[in-house]
């Protein structure tokens, strides 16, 4: 069986500009078998593992194929939907819950196959009721999500991090989280229950919410607009050994609402999993603003100047789409009179590279 090359930069590797890695692969490679050659893991029984390891797992938000691409090739293991991103980027609205059921399944769908790594989503309030949600947890589950966050918030909710938001009694979201549960067919299906009561009912009201959660069977905590290390340690001890989540936001930048706490001492706290949804959504609007700064002063001086500094060269686009693949697959099933018309007898690479 002839075997093809896969092109991976490093984090290192792309700061240095040193050579890419080269790893060798073979045309059946799937980054979920274990080099034993035994049957690959579940992308959910992944992430289970990985909740179980070493913590806190850095889960970045994700809303595009670009995203999430660029959270596997710089050796993240694991990333997540963000609501407020997808709403933000695909309609262009605030994440005040406009961005349907449909809306949401249909873009997570992409980015879950996209990549190799588990993906979890963000299912917001779950769209209704507990009947609802019972439907929901398995349209997610057939997008190849590795589990869902469900909140308390009243419909139409809005961002845990705004002002104005209500909340469902206790009893209403723990009948949502039992029929979650029982609606997945992968019992390594994360039901991620988050909820907004500190906002609103303080760290105590969240507290008994949490103890009420974690009994009607929920895999993960997510307390969010957490205020303080206090808020992190209370509800952790509530969880009682199921695993919480803690929402960092924009991850190296620092919010009103929630601190900024380090993950060693999130680590310290017994956090199993830290979500950064603002983050790489604020890292590309902070790239275009200053790429298209700089375009407006060309555009004022008529001149165009390479700025490396401000874009990644179309290598990097071709190593993260892994364009080389098109080779191979062209070199599998062309005939050489079909490549020849396509490329003549030169260079029979798809892709332009740089003459070094």
């Amino acid at each position: 069986m002839r075997r093809a090359t896969l092109t991976v930069l490093s984090p290192t590797a792309i700061v240095s500009r040193k050579p890419p890695t080269v790893i060798e692969i073979s045309p059946g490679y799937n980054a979920m078998t274990n080099p034993s050659g035994t049957p690959p893991k579940t992308k959910a029984r992944v992430m289970r593992e990985l909740l179980d390891g070493k913590r806190p797992v850095v889960s970045c938000g994700v809303y595009d194929g670009y995203s999430a691409l660029m959270v596997q090739f710089m050796g993240f293991s694991c990333a997540a939907t963000t609501g407020a991103g997808l709403a933000n980027s695909v309609l262009g609205v605030p994440d005040i819950g406009i961005f349907s059921l449909r809306d949401n399944v249909d873009t997570v769908r992409n980015i879950a196959h996209a990549v190799s790594i588990p993906v979890m989503a963000d299912a917001d309030t779950g769209y209704g009721n507990a009947v609802t949600v019972y439907h929901v947890v398995q349209y997610f589950e057939d997008a190849g999500v590795v589990g869902i966050n469900i909140e308390d918030q009243v419909m139409p909710k809005r961002c845990g991090h705004m002002r104005g938001k209500e909340i469902v009694s206790a009893r209403e979201m723990a009948q949502k989280i039992e029929a979650a549960v029982r609606a997945k067919r992968d019992g390594d299906f994360i039901i991620n229950a988050r909820t907004d009561a500190i906002a609103i009912e303080g760290i105590e009201g969240t507290v008994a919410r949490v103890r009420e959660y974690v009994a009607a069977g929920a895999d993960m905590i997510y307390p969010d607009a957490i205020r303080s290390e206090d808020d992190v340690a209370r509800v952790v001890e509530a969880a009682n050994g199921t695993p919480v989540s803690i929402n960092m936001g924009f991850g190296l930048r620092a919010r009103p609402t929630s601190p900024l706490i380090s993950l060693k001492r999130l680590a310290e706290l017994g956090v199993a999993r830290v979500s950064l949804p603002r983050f790489l959504p604020a890292a590309a609007l902070h790239g275009m603003q200053q790429a298209l700064g700089a375009m407006r002063e060309c555009i004022e001086t008529g001149e165009l100047t390479d700025r490396p500094d401000l874009l990644v060269d179309m290598a990097m686009i071709t190593n993260l789409m892994n364009y080389e693949r098109i080779d191979k697959l062209e070199q599998s099933f062309l005939t050489d009179d079909e490549v020849s018309r396509k490329y003549g007898e030169g260079d029979r690479a798809y892709v332009v590279r740089a003459k070094k």
